[in-house]
Formats: structure tokens, sequence, C-alpha cells
């Protein structure tokens, strides 16, 4: 692939660092930069996601999906060549803990009434 064919991504961490920039062909999946991104997570960072799917990118104000390539997310930049886009990443709570603090959240109050008529 020519490499006036490539997009520079960075990706923006919640503390305002940044990982990358790195280089991506147009035909690369928002779950391979994802995937790239969890391997490249700073070691020194409080919050952590542990996988790919506990991340969600965003640019141009939308969350991207998986399934998108680098090249249909990056449209609203196409009169910017060479430019460097840079993309935010939110750390989302994985389901299965979101759930369970749900549950505890959710869970009926009992209340004891005990009444007496004379």
């Amino acid at each position: 692939m020519p490499e006036e064919d490539l997009v520079e991504l960075k990706f923006r961490l919640y503390d305002g660092s940044d990982i990358g920039p790195f280089r991506y062909s147009p035909a690369s999946t928002v779950a391979m930069l994802k995937e790239r991104i969890v391997a490249e997570w700073p070691k020194d960072k409080k919050i952590v996601p542990k996988a790919a799917n506990d991340i969600k990118l965003i640019n141009a104000g939308k969350i991207l999906e998986n399934n998108k390539t680098v090249g249909q997310c990056k449209v609203p930049f196409g009169d910017l060549p060479r430019g460097v886009i840079t993309m935010h990443v939110v750390v989302q709570p994985s389901l299965a803990k979101a759930k369970t603090e749900k549950k505890v959240d959710e869970a009926p109050k009992k209340h004891i009434c005990s009444c007496s008529i004379m």
C-alpha cells in the first residue's frame, strides 16, 4: 500500500494524554484499533481497560462501531490531507460488572410492619 494512503491516528485518553500517533490502512477496522489501544495502554494509569470491549472510540462526536473501517470513520476530515486525526477513548465498565451493580441497586427493599388492633 502506498505510504500516502495510510491514515495517521492518535488516541486521546481521559486524562488528556495520548497514545500514538500510529499509521493505519483505511481498511483497518475499529475493532483492530481498540486491540492496539489495549496493547499500548500506559501501565501507570488508574483506569485500565481489560479488553477491547471495555473501550469506546469517539470521532467527530460519534461513537464508532467495531465493524466500521478507518476509511469510513475519517469522512469528516477528508479535506485535511496528511493531518493527524485524534480519536477520543472512553473506558466503560464491563457489562458483567455493571449488571451486578445494577442488581444490588435494584434489590427490593423489605419492609417489616407489625400492627396490632385492640
